[in-house]
């Protein structure tokens, strides 16, 4: 994906002479299509990412850049913040309009439940959909838990992460922090943090050397990402038949499978990005699917977890509100 990043760095500063141009018709009389992101870099490079496989399936677009209540509030931690969708109303609202063709949202911060006329058209290949922890040097211990020094000032603004890594270690001191990736390392950097949380995909997509840094890479079965983790989802209006049918070319069918499970979940368990629960989903080779769930009732309160098993994904999820369910009972 080195392209990708390449063209962020190089026509991002220049982005703008390129947004909401009069006519939305290439040269051939074809539509272009107006994708609809956030600004940030990560963002971006999912933008250009969809733009990349449009342009393998013949089909031209521009981008509209959009501000998310997300991108506004910088003082709150995700689970002080009210409501659902911090990264992704706004810009539900202007494909709702029409003034956007498609939007592209990191699929672990959209909602379960769509407004009334969108829908998912479909979603990228995944990712690594692990949770890293980046460690500044001065607070490395080998002989600790996850090589961290004792009463750890850690970084994360992700009631799932705080649980989890509470139950890991429950002497550190959870501090939340804010801001798009190269931020927070840069605040980890400058000693602000002891170490800091993130998903390895947004590392690995933007190419960001942290090689200064003791890095842990979580197995997702251990520590438990976000539903649908890595992956991207392509969003539209359900009314705009051409759109669904070109992104179609692009939909990944096997990541769908299993991201449709942790979503439902995620939905039966009536939760949102600030809700402190992680569900990973896997098939193996024969196509049975496994999965991973853990849940607390806040962010300081006690882990429960479960593993099932299914040969079918047919009424899995069900299985698995049940089983974390008789946790909590």
């Amino acid at each position: 994906m080195a392209s990708l990043h390449t063209n962020l760095l190089t026509f991002g500063p220049i982005l703008k002479p390129f947004i909401n141009t009069n006519s939305n018709m290439d040269a051939a009389g074809q539509k272009t299509l107006k994708i609809g992101t956030r600004g940030s870099k990560l963002a971006l490079w999912q933008a250009y990412f969809l733009q990349d496989q449009l342009r393998q399936v013949e089909t031209e677009s521009e981008l509209v850049i959009i501000k998310t209540k997300g991108d506004k509030i910088q003082h709150l931690g995700f689970d002080k913040m009210e409501g659902k969708g911090f990264f992704t109303k706004e810009i539900e609202d202007h494909l709702l309009r029409g003034d956007i063709d498609v939007a592209v949202h990191s699929m672990k911060d959209l909602p379960t439940t769509m407004p009334e006329g969108l829908a998912i058209s479909a979603v990228s290949y995944r990712a690594d959909p692990s949770d890293c922890l980046l460690i500044s040097p001065s607070a490395f211990d080998k002989t600790k838990l996850l090589k961290l020094k004792s009463d750890a000032i850690v970084g994360t603004s992700s009631a799932r992460r705080k649980a989890q890594l509470l139950d890991f270690r429950p002497d550190f001191q959870l501090k939340d922090i804010r801001g798009n990736v190269p931020t927070r390392i840069q605040k980890l950097r400058e000693g602000q943090f002891d170490a800091i949380m993130l998903a390895s995909a947004g590392i690995a997509r933007l190419e960001i050397d942290v090689s200064e840094f003791e890095v842990i890479h979580f197995d997702p079965r251990e520590f438990v990402p976000a539903p649908a983790q890595g992956v991207l989802a392509f969003q539209v209006n359900k009314a705009d038949t051409p759109t669904r049918r070109i992104l179609q070319k692009i939909h990944d069918f096997s990541v769908a499978n299993v991201v449709k499970v942790e979503r439902k979940i995620l939905q039966l368990l009536d939760g949102g990005c600030q809700m402190p629960v992680g569900i990973y989903c896997k098939q193996d080779q024969l196509s049975n699917y496994h999965v991973w769930a853990a849940i607390a009732d806040s962010w300081d309160s006690p882990l429960k977890t479960v593993q099932l098993s299914s040969s079918t994904s047919a009424g899995l999820a069900e299985k698995v509100v049940e089983a974390l369910n008789e946790k909590q009972a």
